[in-house]
């Protein structure tokens, strides 16, 4: 077959987009809690790191900050100064891209704000290395518009780390439309190399994890406009086997995080965004879901939340009631359950194990229960989606009745194998 003109030119392109096989310098946009995880990861394991800032001031403050993680590490008897000094040597920080031109792989860690990450993208076009990856470490948004300002999109994917990023051992990898197969490998081989578990997922809202948490928060929300306590809830998930419930973890990270993302998406969460709009910010303002006046660390029960939460519903016209724990359990847990179902028909996860490690290793589901998926198939897929039509009988809340494939593994006790969208 005769090649049309310009057909080799455009094969060359894509190939110089390529990654070369061997990660051995990193670039980082963004200083903020996640860059300078990421930072640490690749340091900890002997790779070169370079963090670039908004200004000089603010990459000083990102060095600093790092410092002080590792002095502490130094106080707990983890780490010897001397291989503190030997990390913090291979830790770059600076406000000019230029310093980004000689890294194989460049991980974009901004604000999520799809405004922004255009912004820098278009930047990193400019100055990166032909067959540097780009990677972005957003947690939600699509990967394929993120890549869609640059001329090589085949070179971007996603790389998602979970906080604190030195710590935790999950990375999504999430392939775009485009994303080259050497790209995903070379992110999986340098994941594993940095003492990572990479999970291949697919492109949509949230990944498999955050979709996910998005189908607990949403039940998290309503059960506390119908009555149940943040301590109820959070008590409830413990005893099965989370080190932290929902509402204290929320505290944690910061209300206002997922409060902005809702805004950006048209998303509500009535009882959250009543504690955000009232200045309860978690951790970090001393007052959430918890109080944490007396000790900045251990949260209390705080009857103004409860107030807030009890106006929230009665404008909504909820009347509140017990709400047993067995019930508590369910609706938490199963809607999970039956997101990753969908999640497994649309071929964005590529195995129920590969949903497993993701909630064990990223989201602190317990161990001992071996995934939700392990948890779904110990307690019975038909059990699972008998129970979920029940609650959306009960609730009137459409989206728990059970998914497809979950009906089909209900019927043969396990689930079916299907097409997955991620291998390319």
């Amino acid at each position: 077959m005769t090649k049309m003109h310009g057909e080799n030119t455009n094969q060359e392109q894509a190939a110089s987009a390529l990654p070369s096989a061997d990660i051995s310098s990193v670039g980082i946009v963004g200083g903020g809690t996640m860059g300078r995880g990421i930072a640490m990861a690749f340091a900890d394991a002997g790779i070169p790191a370079v963090i670039v800032e908004t200004d000089q001031e603010s990459a000083m403050r990102a060095k600093a900050l790092i410092a002080d993680t590792y002095r502490r590490s130094i106080a707990r008897g983890s780490l010897d100064e001397a291989e503190m000094n030997a990390r913090l040597a291979r830790i770059t920080t600076g406000g000019d891209y230029s310093l980004l031109s000689h890294a194989d792989l460049i991980i974009e860690a901004a604000y999520e704000d799809m405004d922004v990450k255009h912004l820098i993208f278009r930047q990193l076009e400019g100055v990166a290395r032909k067959n540097a990856i780009l990677a972005t470490n957003t947690s939600y948004l699509d990967i394929d518009e993120i890549a869609s300002v640059i001329g090589t999109p085949e070179r971007v994917a996603g790389m998602h780390f979970f906080s604190p990023a030195n710590v935790m051992k999950l990375v999504e990898v999430v392939r775009g439309k485009n994303s080259s197969p050497a790209v995903i490998d070379t992110l999986v081989d340098i994941s594993r190399k940095i003492g990572k578990i990479p999970v291949v997922v697919g492109n949509c809202y949230g990944f498999v994890g955050n979709r996910m948490l998005n189908r607990r928060s949403e039940q998290v929300d309503r059960l506390l406009l119908e009555g149940a306590s943040p301590a109820r809830i959070d008590s409830a998930l413990t005893a099965f086997g989370f080190r932290m419930g929902p509402c204290a973890a929320s505290d944690l990270a910061g209300l206002d995080i997922s409060w902005r993302m809702r805004r950006a998406t048209g998303r509500s969460a009535p009882a959250a965004d009543a504690l955000v709009e009232a200045g309860r910010l978690g951790q970090k303002s001393g007052r959430g879901y918890y109080s944490y006046e007396l000790d900045p660390r251990r949260p209390a029960v705080d009857p103004e939340a409860t107030t807030i939460i009890e106006k929230a519903a009665s404008e909504l016209g909820i009347v509140r009631r017990v709400i047993e724990t067995d019930e508590i359990l369910d609706r938490v847990l199963l809607p999970m359950i039956n997101e990753a179902a969908r999640i497994l028909e649309e071929g964005i996860a590529e195995s129920p194990s590969d949903v497993d490690l993701v909630w064990v290793n990223g989201y602190g589901f317990p161990a001992s229960r071996g995934g939700p998926m392990h948890y779904a198939q110990e307690r019975g897929f038909a059990n699972v989606a008998e129970r979920l039509e029940e609650l959306s009988r009960s609730t009137g809340d459409p989206s728990l009745q059970p998914a497809s494939l979950l009906r089909r593994a209900a019927e043969t006790g396990t689930f079916p194998r299907t097409g997955s969208h991620i291998d390319g």
